[in-house]
């Protein structure tokens, strides 16, 4: 079996969604520091994080769209853990329910692979003419019965507007979402396995999560 990561690296001011605050990694306990509670030639260091819940590769939950939605930690594992892949070439643009056409998407974990996570990191990366994925489309995969919806793009939804009808859709049928994916280039169009598993922190609609593919 072959692991495939497919999570960004989340760094000391790691721009995921522009607009958004960076996250700050530091230091809470120093090696140095440590020192006065351990045993002689025994150290440790603890670091801290802050930041906010949208930062590198994430879920989102029905909490993230609507007030009475499940967090994370009500996430159930059967939703994003050791689901069969199904990888679909998508945009640019524009991602219509057609591209689905002769892939079987109930239970599975259907990612889309528009490719533009090789602009991570850079200005471009929010650009709004990001792929993403219609209302038409997200309502094919709901009735199609879907398990998990994730895309290597800035958005599932197109953000040139104010509405977000992907998420509205996926979210109220409590398939949860995954964004900011990348590495999905390396997966087949299907015969891997998905598992993105964020931390179960009570009253979090969203948490980063490390993503990864297993390939036989």
């Amino acid at each position: 079996m072959r692991l495939v990561d497919l999570s960004h690296v989340v760094e000391h001011g790691t721009v995921t969604y522009p607009g958004l605050p960076t996250p700050v990694v530091d230091t809470y306990l120093p090696f140095e520091d440590s020192a006065e509670h351990y045993a002689a030639g025994t150290e440790f260091t603890i670091g801290r994080i802050t930041m906010v819940a949208n930062t590198g590769t994430y879920l989102d939950t029905p909490a993230h769209r609507f007030r009475d939605g499940h967090d994370v930690s009500g996430l159930a594992l059967e939703r994003c853990a050791l689901l069969p892949a199904v990888v679909v070439d998508a945009g640019p643009g524009a991602v219509d329910e057609w591209v689905f056409s002769g892939h079987r998407v109930r239970d599975a974990a259907v990612l889309l692979r528009t490719g533009w996570d090789r602009h991570w990191g850079t200005e471009h990366y929010g650009d709004p003419s990001h792929p993403y994925l219609t209302e038409d489309a997200a309502s094919f995969l709901v009735e199609g019965g879907a398990h998990l919806v994730g895309i290597d793009s800035v958005n599932i939804d197109d953000t040139s507007t104010g509405e977000r009808p992907a998420h509205t859709r996926l979210l109220a049928a409590e398939i949860p979402i995954v964004e900011h994916l990348t590495n999905l280039d390396v997966l087949p169009a299907s015969g891997a396995t998905f598992t993105a598993v964020p931390a179960a922190v009570r009253g979090m609609g969203t948490f980063p999560v490390r993503s990864f593919a297993a390939l036989p």
